[in-house]
């Protein structure tokens, strides 16, 4: 498991303020002393003037840590770099890759990671962000290369021209939950398996809908309550057998959730803004459901009416 940190420096969909920064330090700590020490990004990151926030915070908590850190390398910073319709060069991708490690002031990333595929509106552009890829690793300013909201087609197609120049693919991320587990996601997972390419489940926890902790007349504030006013009435199957299962192994209906996404194969990156978070979180952890537990729990999400909004940039 990883830790998602894209509330990180996000004012309108997660209500960041600078004062939670310390909280924000100490979730990073917990995590480290407790084994974890894969943490994904983007240089997207952060809204308005705080744009790239979220890599700053992981920088400064790296710098600071007084933890189990006894070399930049044994933090994984995993960060997105956007597609933008101005980064039509590789030159501008590699650029793109400098500005992330001077934001986080280290030397080299675990993963650089293309965030998303413009095969469907600019697919000229892909091939120039692809040998962005390729000079970032050929470079050293990577350890290794991943993915973003790509689907099995195009996966295989990177795949492949990556493996022609040389650079191995090593991580493919999506949104992966008991929300979003449609046949797309598990060719994709297929795919990955064949590869030899990991799997990183985004929103394991269907942006909190999975939680228990809403329901249709206690919603979340800011515009994630537009979702959830949708989706959430279609979710008493699921979220019934989520928190019957949770009772049963003395379990929260996250960690319920998160260890599914485990049981598939995947390494989920539940987002974190609270100390409670990561303890919750790491609850998920050192167990795992039943063959029996899984098919209920699968059988039940199958009989959700409307499952999660796919991201608009997911391509085939």
């Amino acid at each position: 498991m990883g830790f998602g940190t894209w509330a990180w420096g996000n004012q309108l969909l997660w209500g960041y303020q600078e004062s939670m920064d310390s909280e924000l330090q100490e979730c990073f700590n917990l995590a480290l002393k407790n084994g974890i020490n894969l943490f994904d990004t983007a240089d997207s990151y952060g809204t308005g003037k705080l744009n790239g926030q979220s890599e700053r915070l992981l920088g400064k908590f790296i710098r600071e840590c007084q933890g189990p850190i006894k070399s930049p390398d044994d933090v994984i910073i995993a960060t997105k770099f956007a597609a933008y319709p101005w980064r039509l060069t590789s030159g501008q991708f590699v650029n793109a890759c400098k500005s992330s490690l001077e934001r986080l002031q280290i030397d080299r990333l675990g993963i650089g990671q293309l965030h998303w595929s413009t095969a469907n509106y600019a697919p000229l552009q892909e091939r120039a962000l692809w040998d962005g890829l390729v000079e970032m690793y050929d470079k050293g300013l990577v350890r290794a290369v991943g993915v973003s909201n790509y689907g099995p087609k195009q996966l295989l197609k990177i795949h492949s021209y990556l493996a022609s120049r040389g650079v191995p693919l090593s991580s493919a991320q999506v949104q992966f939950s008991l929300l979003s587990m449609g046949d797309e996601q598990m060719e994709l997972k297929t795919v990955c398996d064949s590869l030899g390419v990991r799997l990183i489940a985004y929103s394991p926890l269907g942006l909190g809908m999975l939680t228990g902790k809403y329901d249709a007349s206690n919603l979340p504030n800011g515009p994630r309550s537009v979702l959830f006013r949708q989706i959430l009435p279609g979710l008493e199957s699921l979220l019934s057998c989520l928190s019957g299962i949770a009772d049963r192994k003395g379990k929260t209906m996250s960690q319920v959730a998160i260890n599914w996404c485990i049981c598939k194969g995947a390494i989920p990156i539940p987002g974190v803004k609270t100390v409670r978070h990561v303890e919750d979180n790491l609850g998920a952890l050192g167990w795992r459901l039943s063959p029996d537990e899984i098919s209920e729990l699968e059988a039940a999400a199958m009989e959700c009416p409307k499952k999660m909004v796919q991201n608009i940039f997911q391509t085939a």
